[in-house]
C-alpha cells in the first residue's frame, strides 16, 4: 500500500530534477573491522581567556552584518534554525559583551545557546564545553529559575544525547516559565529518547494549547510533524513540515523544514521527491547539514554512485559528523572497494573521540557499527548499558540487532518487536528495523512473518541501505513464495 501523501509541499520547489532510473548497488562480504572508541580531553574555553580564532562569515557591509546577526539573536533566542555565518557573528559580539560586563546573565544565555547551535550545525563537539561554561555561569548570575539558561542546558543535551539531562533540565524550564513555548519542545526531545512516549504526546498538547506567536509557529509545526511521524502518521508529519517551511521567516529556518520534509520522503522510498527538497534546502542554505547528507543517500539509493560518493566525500571534508563517515565507509563496502570503507571506519573512530571529548554519547552509533563491522558482543555490551539509561525506540532496534549478530536471536526478537510494536512506541516505519525484525524471524525458522517484514521493508524504502537491501531481497529469494493459505488465527 502506497502511503504517500498526494501534495508533498512542491509548491515550495522549482525546477525538479528529471527522474533517473534505479539500479542495485553490488553486495559484498561484510568486513570485520576491530577498534574500540577511547575518550579525548574535555575541551573548554574560560571566559576572559585567550580563544583560538574561529572562521569568521565573508566580509560585508555593516547593514548587512547588523541584519545577520540580529537573524542569528532572533533564532537562538526563539530556538528555530540559524545560518552559520550570522552565529559565528553573534558568539563574537556575545564574547564581547560578557567579558565587558561579566554579570549580564542573559548575555551568557545566549552566549552558551549559540554556541551550541554552531556546534550542532557545524558538527563540532568543540563548542558543546563552552556553551556549559556560559549557560552555567548565566544561572549562576542569576539563579535556578533562569528559563532562558535552563532551555540553552536542554538543548545541550540533547545535542550530547544526554535524554536525562534534558529531560532534567526541560522540566526545570517548564517549572520556571510554564507558559514560555521554547521550553517544550527539548522535553518532548527528551522523553522520546527516553522511551516515554506518552509523556512526549501529553507534552506536545500542552504546548498547542499556548497558542504560539508567529515567529514560533513553525518551529512548533515542526516539532508536531517529529511526534507525527514518531507515531507513524507520516502524512500528517508532511503537511507539519511543509507548511512549517512556507512560514518560515529565514531562509535557514525554511532549509532546514524543508531538508525535514525530503527526509519524510526519503522513509518512505520517494527519491525524486526526497531530492528535490534536499536541493531547494541547500539553495536557501548550502552549510544545511541533513539536506548535504540527504542528497548523497539519495543519489546513492537512485544509483548515481559516482555523484552520490562525490557528495558524501564534499559533506565529510565541510562537517565530519562520525554517522556520515560510517554511511561513505558502508557506500564504498557495497561497491567492493573494502580499503577506503576502512578508511571512513578509521575516521569515524576520529570523529567518535572528538565527539566524546565534547561529552556527546556516541554509544548508539558505535553499537551499531561494531554490530555489522566489528565486534557484535561489545556492540551488546554497550547497548544494554544505552538501553538501562535511555530506552528509546533507537536503542531498542539497535540492541536487538546486536543480538541477533551476536547469536542470540531469542532474545534479538524482543527488541526488535519493541522497536516495531505501535503499542511499545514503534510507531514510526522504518524499513530498517522491519529488516532488522524480518532477518531475526527468519533466524528462528518463524518464516511466514519473516517473509512479510522482509517485504515491508522493501515496499516502504527499496532503497534504504546499499548494503541491507541485497540482503533482504537474497533472503526473500531464499524464502520463495508467500503461501496461498491464510496465517493462522491469534
Amino acid at each position: 500500500m502506497d502511503n504517500r501523501p498526494s501534495m508533498p509541499g512542491t509548491s515550495l520547489i522549482t525546477d525538479p530534477p528529471p527522474r533517473r532510473s534505479r539500479r542495485l548497488l553490488r553486495r559484498v562480504l561484510v568486513t570485520a573491522l576491530a577498534g574500540g572508541v577511547v575518550a579525548g580531553a574535555v575541551l573548554t574555553l574560560l571566559p576572559g581567556e585567550r580563544r583560538q580564532p574561529v572562521a569568521r562569515p565573508p566580509a560585508a557591509g555593516p547593514q548587512a552584518q547588523a541584519g545577520t546577526q540580529a537573524q542569528a539573536l532572533t533564532t537562538v533566542t526563539y530556538g528555530v534554525p540559524a545560518a552559520l555565518p550570522g552565529l559565528t557573528a553573534l558568539i563574537g559580539r556575545q564574547e564581547a559583551r560578557v567579558r565587558a560586563q561579566p554579570r549580564d546573565a542573559r548575555a551568557w544565555a545566549v552566549l552558551g545557546s549559540a554556541y551550541v547551535e554552531r556546534g550542532r550545525r557545524a558538527g563540532d563537539a568543540a563548542d558543546y564545553p563552552r556553551a556549559e561554561r556560559a549557560l552555567r555561569t548565566s544561572l549562576e548570575v542569576r539563579g535556578t529559575q533562569n528559563s532562558q539558561a535552563l532551555d540553552g542546558l536542554a538543548a545541550l543535551a540533547l545535542a550530547r544525547r544526554d535524554f536525562p539531562a534534558a529531560k532534567r533540565y526541560g522540566e526545570q524550564a517548564l517549572k520556571a516559565a510554564p507558559k514560555q513555548w521554547t521550553a517544550y519542545p527539548p522535553l518532548i526531545d527528551a522523553y522520546t529518547g527516553l522511551g516515554d512516549y506518552k509523556n512526549a504526546r501529553s507534552t506536545l498538547d500542552k504546548l498547542l494549547a499556548l497558542r504560539a506567536g508567529a515567529t514560533a509557529r513553525p518551529a512548533v509545526m515542526a516539532r508536531t510533524a517529529a511526534v507525527y511521524r514518531d507515531r507513524g502518521w507520516r502524512e500528517d508529519a508532511v503537511a507539519q513540515l511543509t507548511d512549517a517551511a512556507a512560514a518560515a521567516r529565514t531562509p535557514a529556518e525554511q532549509a532546514a523544514w524543508l531538508a525535514g520534509v525530503g527526509q519524510l520522503a526519503w522513509e518512505r522510498g520517494d527519491l525524486p521527491d526526497a531530492q528535490r527538497h534536499f536541493e531547494a534546502a541547500l539553495r536557501l542554505d548550502p552549510d544545511q547539514g541533513a539536506a548535504l547528507t540527504g542528497r548523497a543517500r539519495t543519489l546513492a539509493g537512485q544509483g548515481r554512485t559516482s555523484e552520490a560518493l562525490a557528495a558524501y566525500r564534499s559533506v565529510v571534508a565541510k562537517q565530519p559528523k562520525p554517522e556520515d563517515l560510517l554511511e561513505l565507509g558502508e557506500l564504498y563496502e557495497s561497491l567492493g572497494q573494502t580499503g577506503l570503507a576502512e578508511e571512513q571506519y578509521t575516521r569515524m573512530r576520529t570523529a567518535v573521540r572528538r565527539a566524546a571529548a565534547g561529552g556527546v554519547d556516541e554509544e548508539l552509533l558505535v553499537g551499531r557499527f561494531e554490530a555489522d563491522h566489528g565486534d557484535p558482543w561489545e556492540a551488546v555490551e554497550r547497548l544494554r548499558e544505552e538501553w538501562q539509561r535511555q530506552p528509546g525506540i533507537e536503542v531498542a532496534d539497535a540492541l536487538g540487532w546486536a543480538l541477533h549478530r551476536a547469536g542470540e536471536d531469542e532474545e534479538a526478537l524482543t527488541y526488535a518487536s519493541v522497536a516495531t510494536d505501535k503499542t511499545k512506541g514503534g510507531g514510526v516505519r522504518s524499513a530498517l528495523y522491519v529488516f532488522h525484525l524480518g532477518v531475526i524471524e527468519g533466524e528462528l525458522e518463524r518464516y511466514g512473518p519473516a517473509r512479510r517484514h522482509l517485504q515491508e521493508a522493501l515496499r516502504i524504502n527499496p532503497s534504504f541501505s546499499p548494503l541491507r537491501v541485497p540482503v533482504a531481497r537474497e533472503a526473500l529469494e531464499e524464502l520463495g513464495d508467500v503461501p496461498d493459505e491464510p496465517p493462522p488465527s491469534e
